[in-house]
């Protein structure tokens, strides 16, 4: 394992710790909230999509611990038909079209009323947009502005440390950067039964400030129940300078040259989320 993958993992492991730092911060105990997605089609087309997420989060009077996890993964299967001397076959061809996964946690502590400040790490994978591994660990202080059961908003100020794998290594790209974020979570009921949320998280790499990312989370959800709500979700993943791709090259020179993937990816989902 490489080295700046164990000292993630460690900073991982120091984040689940911190709240025995505020021993005498009374504990409120646990939430969670965990969303499930599946798609299915079967005839003339065969595809199938499934999607998840989870987050967890144990409150004291003046701090909180959030771990989050999800993923999507898309199969589509080809079919193809051929003839011989009037006998048709069909010959399916299976494979995954899309996927990402991510896990995270982070730790925030109240100063006063309005200010707070958070460390937290994190994984996520996603080899379509040409991502193996990345690891993110995080700090820095935030606001909160607004904190009622109608409508929140929170901003977050923090440096970055990110070290990144690629599926197909550029050697003209550093893969260890320090880099700086700007975030927010906003919420906002919008009546009795559907809530609103988006979530913006900006990254900008300081040793290379044309590479910066964008990754916005809109949600909008109708309860059916006390714990149970259809969600409608929408992301939007944008990167300035995108990982690339190698692709096969059938003229002269070399067998295969290299291409940026697009810098736009976006992921619409219906679920079913259960809150506990």
């Amino acid at each position: 394992m490489r080295k700046t993958t164990t000292t993630t993992l460690t900073v991982i492991a120091l984040l689940l710790s911190l709240p025995a730092l505020g021993a005498d911060d009374q504990e409120k105990g646990w939430s969670d909230t965990a969303e499930v997605s599946f798609v299915a089609t079967d005839g003339n087309s065969e595809s199938s999509s499934l999607g998840f997420k989870n987050t967890a989060i144990r409150e004291w009077e003046k701090s909180s611990l959030t771990i989050r996890a999800g993923g999507i993964r898309v199969e589509t299967t080809t079919i193809t038909r051929t003839a011989v001397d009037g006998v048709v076959t069909e010959d399916k061809d299976t494979e995954t079209t899309a996927e990402n996964y991510y896990l995270n946690g982070r730790y925030d502590r109240m100063i006063h009323d309005r200010l707070f400040w958070y460390a937290g790490a994190g994984w996520d994978r996603n080899e379509f947009a040409g991502i193996e591994n990345r690891y993110v660990a995080e700090g820095g202080v935030g606001n909160v502005w607004r904190d009622t059961k109608e409508l929140k908003l929170k901003t977050n100020y923090g440096l970055t440390y990110t070290d990144q794998e690629d599926v197909v290594d550029d050697p003209t790209v550093d893969d260890s950067f320090l880099g700086a974020r700007f975030s927010w979570d906003y919420l906002n009921k919008l009546g009795a039964n559907t809530t609103f949320t988006n979530v913006l998280v900006l990254d900008e790499n300081l040793d290379e400030t044309s590479d910066w990312r964008a990754d916005m989370l809109n949600g909008l959800a109708v309860a059916m129940n006390e714990h149970l709500a259809l969600k409608l979700g929408l992301r939007l993943m944008y990167d300035n300078e995108p990982a690339i791709d190698l692709v096969d090259n059938v003229g002269t020179g070399p067998a295969q040259v290299p291409y940026p993937l697009e810098e736009l990816d976006t992921i619409l989902t219906i679920s079913l989320v259960a809150d506990f």
